[in-house]
């Protein structure tokens, strides 16, 4: 019963000597909202996913004469170069950035850039627009993948390297006198 006890003090306002099955739903309910209170919180800072993920968006900023802008997200794991790619692969497809993002969070990354094309009054190309937000998808998932395949080299490589374990010496099973030792 101590661990019902330590829920019923866990969540304000209970009695403990409520049923177990009240109680439960009462912690469950108090959790939950707990759980919609920090997503609540939370809202609108850049927090870095447990999944690795590439988004791109465009942006609606209602002015047709100005250029088109897209919001382009990639969340991995931090790894050495990642940035130095995005930097180039951007800078390749003739992009300018407006606005980049960075936040870290126990060995992951997301990284949220805002950036326009390099062309006034091209708002009104509508497969212009798919062609580059594909081409920035492309980019950033190909650098992705880059990043996870050089870790999964690492991980197979490390495992193939292990030198296997073999005793030298194997005590006989069978002794003259009955004891192994």
């Amino acid at each position: 019963m101590g661990l019902l006890n330590w829920l019923a003090e866990l969540v304000i306002n209970l009695n403990s000597q409520m049923d177990k099955a009240s109680l439960l739903a009462e912690v469950i309910a108090h959790l939950k909202e707990l759980k919609r209170q920090a997503t609540e919180a939370s809202e609108g800072l850049l927090m870095p996913l447990d999944i690795d993920e590439v988004r791109v968006e465009q942006q609606e900023d209602g002015l047709h004469s100005a250029p088109y802008v897209i919001r382009a997200s990639i969340c991995c794991d931090c790894k050495p170069g990642i940035l130095s790619d995005l930097r180039q692969a951007l800078d390749a497809l003739h992009l300018i950035i407006m606005k980049a993002e960075i936040a870290t969070l126990e060995g992951r990354m997301k990284n949220v850039f805002v950036m326009s094309s390099c062309k006034e009054g091209d708002s009104g190309d509508a497969k212009g627009h798919q062609f580059l937000a594909g081409s920035i998808h492309q980019a950033f998932r190909s650098i992705l993948d880059k990043f996870s395949a050089s870790q999964e080299f690492l991980l197979k490589s490390t495992l193939s390297n292990k030198r296997r374990r073999v005793d030298s010496f194997k005590p006989s099973l069978s002794s003259s006198s009955g004891d192994l030792w």
